[in-house]
């Protein structure tokens, strides 16, 4: 069954995470499959989600959270959530 709807929100966190996390300022943090998703479910946590049902949909709100300020916004709760898993892994 294909989705009807999609969450705009997590598509960016995931696409922001995955960027961040081959950069050089986190070479030094833990880049396993169950960090990763942690890290995108504790910024997900800390921000709001935004649904659509349509592909327009999904562009405006890109568009809207598009901005320097939302942007840095996201960045900042993401960049919180790698700190917090770093320091508090949940793997084996």
């Amino acid at each position: 069954m294909e989705r009807e709807y999609i969450n705009v929100m997590e598509e960016l966190v995931v696409t922001i995470v995955n960027y961040l996390m081959t950069g050089p300022e986190y070479q030094t943090f833990c880049k396993c499959e169950k960090c990763r998703k942690d890290i995108i479910a504790l910024s997900l946590n800390t921000l709001p989600n935004h649904y659509v049902t349509t592909a327009e949909g999904r562009e405006r709100i890109i568009e809207q959270l598009n901005t320097t300020e939302n942007r840095k916004w996201i960045n900042k709760r993401i960049i919180s959530a790698i700190h917090v898993v770093g320091k508090y892994p949940q793997h084996q």
